[in-house]
């Protein structure tokens, strides 16, 4: 039934074996930059290419400051606890997502509110999250106040979903009038600008994932990037134990986290950065062909939102209905071509069936219909 688009992805990526979704490529200077590291025995989390790294990283984005960490829940994690996320404190994020996200709200022991999204974006809908605000919640001494619970909404983390942008903009502004902290969950947006602006720039702080699979990556890693020096201090503070400077003392200062990259992913890391334009270019490039390939059949292929230039991490197309879904996952992975469903929706899942959720409309909607499809650079 869909041997025409097996056929196209084969002729894509030249191959009729076993097609992954998304493999990294190592096409620059990894193998030197591993090597020198290692020839200098620093390969934990003190080193040059750390620095190095975040330097060129916060250059990139267009932001004054990044603080590499082991992955991108780390830095989520972490990010959490500067926006001064506590115990039972809430947080709004949307059900459409990847766990990790809710994993380190949990980490917290803060609870997750789930918002529903836009179909243009997958990300979080700000009408969404303006009309449960409105109705749910009041200002009280400068804090939004859940009616329900009586519980203070402390942050907001909007996901840009398969590296597509959501209107932040928007959210950013509702999250001000009711005094919610913005962290920007771009774990899957680096390269991904909405309205001349790279994602995660628009927050307090940002989240980038540098897992196996992103569009660059350290092998695993993950950033946190902001323009306050403030919050940039204390977010390497906390991620190194929470280590007072000394030449030779151990002294602690508060309870800390052993969440620094280390040398030996940075310097991965940086060789992926001086390729990162090219991988986008031709990423892009991808996403062209399928949106002309899907245009002349009864597939709706996903394409960037209005005023975004997407980095295409993950290509999706959206189906009419979950059984047709199913039959194309089903006869795809069948061909060794891999495909995958959109995430099952966080309300979904035992951990956070509990969990107070706004209208989830969309969110089920794509959450019968999304694939994913093979998406790696070609060489």
């Amino acid at each position: 039934m869909f041997k025409n688009v097996i056929n196209l992805i084969q002729e894509t990526y030249k191959t009729k074996n076993h097609i992954p979704l998304h493999e990294p490529q190592f096409i620059g200077n990894e193998k030197k930059y591993l090597n020198d590291c290692i020839d200098t025995t620093f390969v934990s989390s003190v080193g040059n290419y750390v620095d190095k790294a975040e330097e060129k990283l916060a250059k990139y984005i267009g932001a004054k400051y990044a603080v590499a960490t082991t992955n991108g829940t780390s830095a989520l994690h972490i990010s959490l606890i500067l926006g001064g996320v506590e115990q039972n404190n809430e947080v709004i994020t949307q059900s459409l997502n990847f766990v990790a996200s809710c994993n380190a709200i949990s980490y917290c022991k803060a609870k997750p509110i789930f918002i529903d999204v836009d179909k243009e974006t997958m990300g979080l809908s700000p009408s969404a999250l303006k009309l449960f605000l409105e109705n749910n919640t009041t200002i009280i001494n400068k804090q939004c106040i859940n009616n329900k619970t009586n519980k203070v909404i402390k942050a907001c983390v909007p996901m840009h979903s398969y590296g597509h942008p959501c209107r932040i903009d928007k959210i950013k502004e509702i999250c001000k009038q009711h005094y919610i902290f913005l962290i920007e969950d771009a774990a899957e947006s680096l390269g991904s600008i909405y309205k001349d602006k790279h994602t995660g720039t628009f927050g307090k702080l940002g989240v980038i994932s540098f897992n196996g699979n992103k569009t660059i990556t350290a092998g695993g890693g993950g950033c946190i990037i902001t323009d306050d020096k403030f919050l940039a201090k204390r977010a390497k503070h906390l991620t190194t134990t929470a280590k007072a400077p000394h030449k030779w003392d151990f002294n602690h200062d508060m309870i800390g986290y052993n969440y620094r990259m280390p040398n030996l992913n940075a310097a991965l890391l940086l060789a992926q950065l001086e390729k990162i334009n090219d991988f986008i270019d031709n990423k892009r490039d991808l996403a062209n062909i399928y949106e002309t390939f899907f245009s002349s059949i009864d597939i709706k292929f996903f394409k960037e939102p209005k005023d975004s230039k997407s980095n295409y991490w993950l290509n999706s197309i959206i189906f009419k209905n979950k059984q047709q879904r199913d039959q194309f996952l089903e006869e795809t992975n069948s061909n060794k071509v891999m495909t995958r469903p959109i995430w099952t929706l966080m309300n979904k899942l035992p951990m956070f069936k509990d969990a107070e959720c706004g209208e989830l409309t969309n969110s089920e909607w794509l959450g019968e219909r999304v694939v994913n499809i093979p998406s790696s650079v070609r060489l």
